[in-house]
């Protein structure tokens, strides 16, 4: 199965390193959103991402323009994904959300295109069943930032056929990430590992056991991690994080899944992490200097 044609759904941060290491890898690219401002905002970061690239001898001067040039931005599904071999959802982590897309792509796709989705939690199974496909649709969790992390996480759902399984894996390898055939569970195995630990380490905060400081310390110094994970947290967006707890507390059952409340009323407070300006670190002063936010001082 040959896969030339790519469209992205989602221009956010993962969907242009997305289109980035596909658009790199020499595909054609449709990147799709409604917002033409964000489609905007993508190819800038997408040349900013080529720029650093170039200047770490990753990539040649004479190569930026080409790989950019492979990009086209689109704001309706229907303009962007008719003829592609594949298409990669990377919306909003919201189930309803994605099903929506993928019955738009359903409708537009050809009839042997695969359809992926970037979910990093959500049943494949689920998502599929929003198609006439569930043969050719499948996981393909990418990891942030998608130009440097090797990780695939390549999900089958419940239909999803062998050969289109193959056909991502290889793609995978085209775009030099290493692939990770993985079954469809709530969380996968990233999240499914990942999430509870950094539940965990709000827990830790909100009982008082320790600090931000100490315990992303422990864990940098104790575990050898690059970071702690209240910091991890941060950058993944504490609405992701609480919505994937609530991916793998419904979808197991389970109390040790709960999300702690501290978490839950960050969230609902706008307090996000580094999008937002301030998670259990302070990112409003615009420095590299990371400090513990005020209300945890």
């Amino acid at each position: 199965m040959n896969i030339n044609k790519a469209t992205v759904i989602g221009s956010g941060t993962m969907g242009n390193g997305i289109a980035h290491v596909f658009a790199q890898a020499g595909l054609e690219v449709s990147l799709v959103d409604v917002s033409r401002p964000a489609l905007d905002k993508a190819m800038k970061t997408i040349g900013a991402n080529l720029d650093r690239q170039v200047k770490k001898g990753m990539l040649q001067e004479q190569d930026k323009q080409p790989i950019l040039d492979r990009i086209t931005c689109h704001e309706k599904i229907s303009d962007g994904a008719t003829g592609c071999d594949i298409a990669v959802e990377a919306a909003t982590e919201n189930a309803g959300l994605k099903m929506k897309i993928f019955g738009e792509l359903d409708a537009v796709v050809p009839e042997n295109g695969i359809l992926a989705t970037n979910t990093s939690s959500i049943s494949i199974t689920q998502i599929a069943s929003a198609t006439k496909r569930g043969q050719q649709v499948i996981g393909m969790h990418f990891m942030n930032p998608v130009p440097v992390m090797k990780l695939v996480e390549v999900i089958r759902g419940y239909e999803t056929s062998d050969k289109v399984t193959q056909a991502v894996v290889a793609l995978s390898g085209k775009l030099g990430k290493v692939p990770v055939e993985v079954n469809d569970y709530p969380g996968f195995v990233a999240n499914r590992i990942l999430m509870p630990m950094i539940n965990e380490a709000v827990w830790t905060l909100h009982e008082g056991v320790a600090g931000v400081t100490e315990i992303d310390t422990v864990m940098k110094l104790g575990m050898a991690h690059p970071m702690g994970p209240l910091l991890l947290a941060d950058f993944i967006g504490l609405d992701v994080c609480l919505s994937i707890m609530r991916v793998l507390h419904d979808g197991f059952g389970n109390p040790k899944y709960a999300p702690c409340p501290l978490l839950v009323n960050m969230v609902a407070s706008g307090n996000l992490g580094r999008k937002s300006g301030c998670g259990f670190y302070d990112y409003s002063g615009g420095g590299k200097e990371i400090v513990v936010a005020p209300h945890f001082r």
